[in-house]
């Protein structure tokens, strides 16, 4: 489910039934996916993995025997398909953890390119912040604005003048004071 629905887009954009709802909802998506990675989630990026036999190993760059436990559902993204999925860990080491797979024969340790994701229970429901939900209107009100100008810094329908850097680093930039609370510590270099 996106944090913004294509009814409120909709009702923001002033466009009813213009456009069908697959377009508005692709816009969405595309907010989605630019704001999601930088809210703080339970999750960690797997950095490699292997197997022997049945028992895969995930592996990652920091410490995680205080993240993950033996027992935990996980669930894995991005990382093969004999991985992906909600996995139980069975065993649990300072930079890895492993879990039961479908392999059939060994293989050794290699690296996940582009990094996977271990993703453990959340305990916060982002659609539900009100916070949040204006950050990704905005966002998607940006992102449909883009689309609609010409390279973005045309005229709009409103008579004002489009922004040209409506894409670049400032769309997250203008939200980040309603997403200041919420932002993962790993999203914030520099």
């Amino acid at each position: 489910m996106s944090i913004t629905t294509v009814a409120e887009l909709k009702a923001a954009l002033g466009v009813g039934s213009l456009y069908s709802d697959a377009v508005i909802q692709s816009v969405c998506d595309a907010g989605d996916n630019v704001l999601l990675p930088f809210l703080w989630k339970n999750e960690q990026p797997i950095i490699a993995h292997g197997n022997v036999g049945t028992v895969g190993t995930l592996y990652f760059n920091q410490d995680i025997k205080d993240v993950f436990y033996v027992g935990q559902s996980v669930t894995i993204s991005n990382a093969g398909t004999k991985y992906n999925g909600t996995k139980t860990i069975t065993a649990v080491g300072n930079k890895s953890f492993s879990v039961t797979t479908s392999h059939i024969s060994d293989n050794p340790i290699h690296t996940v390119a582009p990094y996977g994701t271990a993703a453990a229970e959340t305990y916060v429901d982002y659609t539900a912040i009100p916070a949040i939900q204006e950050a990704s209107l905005m966002i998607c009100i940006s992102i449909w604005t883009s689309r609609q100008t010409n390279s973005g810094n045309g005229m709009m329908p409103d008579g004002s003048m489009g922004n040209m850097y409506a894409m670049s680093s400032q769309l997250i930039a203008r939200v980040r004071g309603l997403l200041a609370p919420y932002l993962s510590p790993n999203s914030m270099v520099g």
